[in-house]
């Protein structure tokens, strides 16, 4: 039987890698593959606690779409700035991004 500890586990694991690979990568597309594993975590909290703490209402499946049109967004926009700056800069390594420093 799965329980909510079993997701709660599962959530904190998944948040846990997406964070070390926020932190520790230098490329800008796997730091939006971080952020969104990290978001995908949050997603399982929120299903799991709706579904173990009150069965009859949706407002953690509501909260978890709301979060998911969100990292859309931000995947798109995210997307859409790390092209103009490759072909700006033919790179995608954060550390090489330097525009604001004098």
């Amino acid at each position: 039987m799965i329980t909510l500890n079993h997701y709660l586990l599962l959530s904190a694991m998944l948040f846990c890698i997406g964070l070390y690979g926020a932190l520790a990568k230098k490329n800008a597309i796997a730091i939006l593959i971080s952020i969104e594993l990290m978001l995908n975590a949050v997603n399982i909290n929120l299903v799991a606690f709706t579904k173990y703490l009150t069965p009859g209402v949706f407002t953690g499946q509501i909260f978890a779409i709301f979060v998911i049109v969100v990292a859309a967004c931000e995947v798109a926009i995210g997307l859409a700035i790390i092209v103009a700056i490759y072909r700006n800069r033919t790179t995608t390594i954060v550390e090489n991004l330097d525009w604001l420093k004098w």
